[in-house]
């Protein structure tokens, strides 16, 4: 049993059951009817919401034992979630299939994490949005969730480069916020906020 099988093995929902709120306040910028991916989407409180929101989603995780607790929500709000059992280290999204990424605390060792992001974005369609969520390496003087090694955790000028020549940045901020997660996030976090938008068409390097 992997590290998140073992903790989406517990009672309950360990980052709680409504969606983050950054992506709430960002969602205004999807279509409507996106398709949508979810990577690292875990017990399935975002994918979940986007999906009442009326989108098409598809929530990816590592953890089979968490997308079937995705699942199960689905079914109780009464929507349709994709969901595939996937390592983002080696997988990738169709080309230009997506209207929108949603990476929600999704943190990847610094060996993985740039490829892994571009070819997430390459997933994304002219005009396809990205939004993300993360901690920057000043979480490690809260107690308010979030890896303790700082390669996991992410900069707003790491992402900058990791989608450098695929998104253009519209919000790329780091500062202090307060969370309210379940039992997994509590309380002031110093968080990493990064949004950005295809807005050509792709390149030969999103065609590789």
């Amino acid at each position: 049993m992997n590290f998140w099988d073992q903790r989406f093995s517990e009672p309950g929902y360990k980052y709680g059951l409504e969606p983050n709120a950054f992506l709430c306040q960002q969602a205004a910028r999807l279509a409507p009817v996106s398709q949508i991916l979810v990577p690292g989407d875990g017990e399935g409180r975002n994918g979940v919401w986007l999906a009442e929101q009326g989108h098409t989603v598809t929530s990816v995780d590592l953890s089979e034992i968490g997308l079937h607790k995705a699942q199960s929500l689905a079914a109780s709000r009464g929507v349709r979630l994709t969901t595939h059992c996937v390592d983002l280290a080696d997988w990738s999204p169709e080309v230009s299939s997506l209207d929108a990424v949603v990476l929600i605390y999704t943190h990847l060792p610094g060996a993985i994490r740039q490829l892994a992001h571009r070819r997430l974005a390459r997933g994304l369609r002219p005009g396809g949005w990205l939004v993300l969520e993360a901690f920057h390496p000043e979480q490690l003087t809260h107690a308010s969730g979030g890896p303790k090694d700082v390669d996991m955790l992410y900069t707003p000028e790491q992402l900058d480069a990791d989608f450098a020549g695929l998104l253009a940045p519209v919000e790329s901020w780091h500062g202090e916020t307060r969370l309210a997660e379940g039992p997994g996030h509590q309380g002031i976090a110093h968080v990493t906020r990064w949004v950005g938008q295809v807005l050509a068409a792709p390149g030969p390097e999103m065609r590789s």
